[in-house]
């Protein structure tokens, strides 16, 4: 299947020279979004997964129906401020600026295998901090998975010794 006929692709957002690859039209279609799924977990399922993380927000609707489907915990990676318990922090810089990404100081255990699922692999930013995050909590990060990779930002380069795993590639 081809899951570029199913991903909306958005020129001029969120800024002129940027085209934005919506996967929410790929989720409206319900048999699609499971194919989707489905397809990750044939990449990913030789790998021995514990725990998948999924980064706000896009990550969460990647990372859940992955981790139900082969049977592992999900966790999720907020923004700073966003979870209730004892929490550690990582920073890191974007475009225009810096954020912050956040897990539950006991959401890894030590030893824990953890694959990375988020809907898009752009500069790697975002992914290098996750992993960052799990591996300050005594995680070992086994991959990544992804729905789209914008290869000519090259994120593949901040994630040198992770395997990447992806549905679909665009050019930028």
């Amino acid at each position: 299947m081809d899951f570029k006929d199913y991903i909306r692709v958005i020129p001029d957002f969120p800024q002129e020279g940027i085209s934005f690859k919506d996967i929410t039209t790929l989720m409206q279609n319900g048999p699609v979004y499971q194919q989707s799924i489905n397809e990750l977990k044939k990449m990913v399922e030789h790998l021995q997964i514990d725990v998948i993380a999924g980064p706000e927000a896009r990550g969460f609707v990647v990372g859940a129906p992955l981790a139900y489907a082969l049977g592992v915990a999900f966790v999720p990676i907020r923004k700073a401020g966003k979870l209730p318990y004892k929490t550690i922090q990582a920073d890191y810089a974007l475009e225009y600026g810096q954020d912050s990404l956040a897990m539950h100081a006991d959401a890894i255990t030590e030893g824990q295998n953890v694959l990375i699922a988020d809907d898009l692999l752009a500069t790697g930013g975002t992914i290098a901090t996750s992993i960052h995050l799990i591996r300050q909590l005594g995680g070992n990060v086994v991959g990544t998975a992804f729905m789209i990779e914008l290869q000519d930002l090259n994120g593949r380069a901040k994630l040198p010794d992770v395997d990447v795993f992806t549905l679909t590639q665009y050019p930028f």
